[in-house]
């Protein structure tokens, strides 16, 4: 009986949770000199529609004037069966909180991705492991009805065993827990099959 009344407790602890993406924490005191850098996309939550399939690597960096761009790569298969290599640039917009940015993609990136997204820092350690979350469409809610999401390592093994129990928590804050699947690196970018997108 006290198994049957502890597991309702769990159950209606999650029916609680606060899935609305207003509430969502982001990365406090978020600096972005230490976030700039190359880091490898290890998992990710993928959005509707067309996107990065596996081989994601994204580069962050800081300009002269302060702000911030970056640039990815990543494996993609457009008009049903045409694989390809696509390299993405991005440039960021500000908010109050510098853990939020508005993502535009340029070039033929605009049509891999919508063009305008959000771009929050969920949690970072800036040396091994870091956490992206995006909300494309919300609904009347306030949830989330169209997101994506990366985990991210500085290491192209994946994310170190001491790493996983916070990145899982942070997956179950973002309503998000089981609906990540494994990224890939297996070189693909590496070959001459690379297609600069912002170029088109």
């Amino acid at each position: 009986m006290l198994r049957y009344v502890v597991a309702l407790c769990l159950l209606a602890l999650s029916w609680a949770q606060d899935c609305q993406v207003a509430n969502f924490q982001v990365m406090q005191n978020f600096d972005r000199n230490r976030y700039a850098g190359t880091w490898y996309a290890v998992a990710k939550k993928d959005p509707e529609g067309l996107f990065l399939i596996d081989n994601v690597v994204a580069q962050f960096n800081i300009e002269e004037d302060g702000k911030m761009t970056a640039t990815a790569k990543g494996r993609v298969i457009i008009l049903n069966n045409w694989e390809m290599c696509a390299d993405m640039f991005a440039t960021f917009e500000e908010s109050p909180d510098p853990a939020k940015f508005r993502m535009k993609y340029w070039g033929v990136a605009s049509y891999l991705q919508t063009g305008n997204d959000d771009h929050w820092v969920i949690d970072t350690d800036y040396d091994n492991y870091a956490i992206h979350y995006s909300c494309r469409l919300q609904d009347s809610d306030g949830t989330c009805l169209d997101s994506y999401s990366f985990i991210f390592s500085r290491h192209p093994g994946g994310l170190r065993p001491q790493d996983q129990p916070l990145v899982h928590q942070k997956k179950m804050d973002l309503c998000l827990l089981g609906k990540y699947r494994r990224v890939a690196h297996t070189g693909f970018c590496e070959s001459d099959g690379s297609v600069d997108t912002t170029s088109f």
